[in-house]
Parts: C-alpha cells; sequence; structure tokens
C-alpha cells in the first residue's frame, strides 16, 4: 500500500471527512504512482487519517474511507448493498417507478462512481480511474445487492474519464435492447443508455417533473430544454391542455416524439426545434405555464459571471412573456452557482421585466442524488417555482 502524507496544515478538512485531498496539500512525492492506486493518507506525524484513490489530476486523492480497512469486494458490496436498501426503503423501485439513482458518488461514499437503474439495468459511469479499476468488484456487487431485479449491468466511462486511459463502453453483466422501456410515476420512458446523454436519462428532476403534474391541470405548457421530454410526460398525464417540447437539438426532439407517441399523447403536444432565448424572446402571452431547465451554464467557477448573465437573460424573457397569474419552473444545475446566487439572480431578472414576482417553492435534486453532510459541494441542482402577476 503506497502512503501519502499530508502537509501539516492542510489536514483540516480531511479531519472534517471531506472526501476530496488537492494535490497541493499533499507532502510525499507522487510521480512513482500509477492513476488509480489505493493510498493510505497520514498527517504530518505519520498517524493514519483515510485511505483512497490516487489520481494525476487537482483532485489527487477521492477518499473511500476514514478507517483502516481493506478496500476489497466485501468493502464495495457492503457500501453498494446500503446504498440500494436506501432507495428500496424509499420505494424507488417498484411498479409505479422504476428508475432511480442507486448510487451517487460522494453522497454514498463512493467518491468517483454514478451508478443508475431504468428496469433491471445499471449503467455505470465511472468519474475516477481508480473506481474503474474496481469494475469487477462493483459488477459483482451490483448483482448480489439487486438479485432479481437485476438484468443487465452496462459500463459508460468513456466520456467521464481522462483520455489517458482506454476506457471501453459496453456490457459487463448481461445484455439488454435499447431503448429499453422503465418507468417514472407511472410515465413510460423509452431509455438508450448506449446513445443517449450522461446515462440515457436526467433522473435528478424526477421529484420537480412530479410537482410539475399539481400545477398543470388546463394548463398550456412550454418545456424549454426538453431533451426526452419528461417534464411534458409528466404535464400530460396529469391533464395539461397542451404542451409544447423545445428543443435545440433535433436528436431531442426525436426523443420526445417517441416518447409521447410511447404514452399515446400525440393530440396535445407540439415540438419545437428552436434556440430557446431566442423563442422566448419572440413568443406572445400564450403559456400559463414555462419550464427553464437548460444544462449547465457554467462548469468551472471561471465561467460563473457569463452563467449568470445567461441565467438573468433567460428567466427575464420567459418573465415578461409568460400570462398573468403564470407559474415558471427555473432551475440551475451549475454547481459553481448557488442557491443564494441562482435566487438573486431570478430576483434580478424579475426586476429587469418590470412584473411581479412571488417564489412559490424552492426545489432540489432528489433523495436518491444525497448530500455528503461533510461535502456541501455535492449539491448541485437547485430550483424555483415562480408566480408572476
Amino acid at each position: 500500500m503506497n502512503i501519502l502524507a499530508v502537509r501539516k496544515n492542510k489536514s483540516h478538512s480531511i479531519e472534517r471527512r471531506h472526501p476530496w485531498i488537492f494535490s497541493g496539500a499533499i507532502a510525499t512525492e507522487t510521480d512513482h504512482l500509477k492513476d488509480g492506486d489505493l493510498v493510505t493518507i497520514t498527517d504530518h506525524e505519520n498517524y493514519f487519517i483515510a485511505r483512497g484513490h490516487f489520481q494525476h489530476a487537482t483532485i489527487a486523492v477521492r477518499i473511500l474511507t476514514f478507517h483502516d480497512e481493506p478496500i476489497d469486494d466485501t468493502f464495495f458490496r457492503y457500501r453498494i448493498q446500503d446504498a440500494v436498501d436506501v432507495r428500496i426503503q424509499q420505494g424507488l423501485i417498484g411498479e409505479n417507478n422504476n428508475i432511480c439513482r442507486l448510487v451517487h458518488g460522494e453522497g454514498d461514499s463512493l467518491p468517483g462512481l454514478i451508478v443508475d437503474y431504468y428496469a433491471g439495468v445499471a449503467v455505470v459511469q465511472c468519474h475516477s480511474i481508480g473506481m474503474y479499476h474496481s469494475l469487477k468488484d462493483i459488477t459483482s456487487a451490483l448483482v448480489q445487492a439487486l438479485g432479481d431485479k437485476l438484468i443487465a449491468v452496462y459500463s459508460k466511462s468513456s466520456e467521464t474519464l481522462p483520455k489517458r486511459i482506454e476506457a471501453e463502453d459496453g456490457y459487463v453483466y448481461g445484455e439488454c435492447a435499447t431503448p429499453h422501456i422503465a418507468i417514472e410515476n407511472g410515465v413510460k420512458i423509452n431509455i438508450d443508455w448506449i446513445n443517449g446523454q450522461k446515462t440515457g436519462f436526467f433522473i435528478d428532476q424526477r421529484e420537480n417533473r412530479l410537482l410539475l403534474a399539481k400545477y398543470s391541470k388546463g394548463k398550456k405548457v412550454l418545456n424549454t430544454f426538453c431533451y426526452s421530454g419528461g417534464f411534458s410526460l409528466l404535464a400530460l398525464q396529469n391533464g395539461a391542455l397542451h404542451v409544447d417540447s423545445l428543443d435545440s437539438s433535433k436528436k431531442a426532439i426525436e426523443l420526445t416524439d417517441a416518447n409521447i407517441e410511447l404514452n399515446q399523447f400525440e393530440d396535445k403536444h407540439t415540438s419545437i426545434v428552436a434556440d430557446a432565448m431566442v423563442h422566448l424572446k419572440e413568443l406572445g402571452s400564450e403559456y400559463d405555464i414555462i419550464v427553464l431547465d437548460p444544462p449547465a451554464f457554467a462548469k468551472h467557477r471561471d465561467k460563473r459571471h457569463k452563467a449568470i448573465q445567461g441565467y438573468k437573460r433567460l428567466n427575464a424573457h420567459a418573465i415578461r412573456q409568460i400570462k398573468p397569474g403564470g407559474i415558471i419552473f427555473t432551475f440551475s444545475c451549475s454547481q459553481v452557482v448557488d442557491k443564494k446566487l441562482f435566487t438573486n439572480t431570478v430576483i434580478a431578472a424579475a426586476i429587469e421585466s418590470g412584473r411581479n414576482v412571488r417564489i412559490l417553492e424552492q426545489l432540489h435534486q432528489p433523495s436518491d442524488h444525497p448530500i455528503n453532510a461533510f461535502h456541501p459541494e455535492g449539491e448541485y441542482l437547485k430550483g424555483l417555482v415562480i408566480h408572476v402577476e
């Protein structure tokens, strides 16, 4: 086992159980280490602190345990079984819903690992080389934890790992044809983990889509940045008068159309291929509800100011154009834009638009995307439901 010591004044965050160690905090030479190596972390007096995966990167170590224990198949079986048990306890794997996130990185004390579940298929996405090297143990643990609830395990990490490692996507257990039909809150959804974005679907909006359903009966809805139409489907299932789904990607609209057809909602739905910012600016006041769920406008802190201006413009256009008494669901998944900053940005958009706005609900990621209490950076999704007079 390789041993790395941290600098004398750099161990405080580890003692507070933060799961990352940055390269500048390490006192020991690391040139001899390989990406993905297991390392033991000690303080400057050589006392054990933690154990984790090493990588030649800004985040040099992702901590797996703060106990002096082996990282082996037993370790992964315990951690993954615990994560699966929590999802089953929450009722996320059943007849009405069989889409959920089984493992959410730091939130489940497995930093660098994402596992999403779609009606029997577990899609594994590794964000660290150490986790990719542990794929055999992860797969074995999933097979044991899920039992007859598991059809296949698909590994999809080629886009999330550094290019210096040749990560191959493919089945590591069983097989399943795509698109594969899964169910979210009673709605059927085509899932394609091979060709789709991320692991095939944006699971983190499940509860917010269900909340939209509460507001949708008899309403005309515009769902911007729709991707595969999740918000549109829940609105239509719950009595929306009509839903327009908009995305700049023709491929995304094709996914939406397939899901609309699957659920037989064609007569109350229209698809639009357009730039959301331009389209919103040119709207008439025809919508009762507008959903703004853009991709991350900023993935790094140096892009934050530009992102804030983008969120402000987007929300100002929607606030100006929505019907009096209308509702806007607005989101940001940019981790570098926190809840307070996002709320202040929406307020600034309201001031610029000259209309009175009240905040009805504050939204966040669901319980299968848990936040490690010692890793506040894990809270990335934030949203508001606002009422426009």
